[in-house]
């Protein structure tokens, strides 16, 4: 099983950048963004996948933190990973995120709560 790390919280920096805080204990040293993501319906997350170590990570990007990545790709903020000592850019988010949105509207494929919370916002 590849290694999860959920994110706790989504802040702006400055109004420009969204900054999502990595939970307590993980480190994002040495990680390097894939600009990948995939959908996790029963944990009712998108996933960024990262590569460290010569392995895939999961960084797990939670329902609650989705009204903040809906303004962030409105506003084509850039978004980053951070665990307070380490911020690491998320490469080409915006374009994967959109093509799972697009994907997962009306498509029963990824479960009815996952396309029901994704329209509901996104759409």
């Amino acid at each position: 099983m590849k290694k999860k790390i959920k994110i706790m919280n989504a802040e702006w920096n400055n109004n420009e950048e969204l900054i999502l805080q990595v939970e307590e204990g993980a480190s994002i040293l040495e990680m390097k963004p894939m600009g990948q993501m995939l959908v996790d319906s029963d944990q009712l997350s998108f996933i960024y996948v990262v590569d460290k170590d010569d392995d895939y990570t999961y960084i797990s990007i939670p329902e609650s933190t989705w009204p903040k990545l809906k303004n962030a790709l409105e506003n084509s903020a850039e978004v980053y990973i951070t665990d307070q000592k380490d911020q690491t850019l998320l490469t080409d988010f915006h374009e994967e995120l959109s093509y799972l949105i697009e994907n997962i509207k009306g498509n029963s494929n990824y479960g009815e709560a996952m396309v029901e919370k994704v329209e509901a916002l996104f759409v």
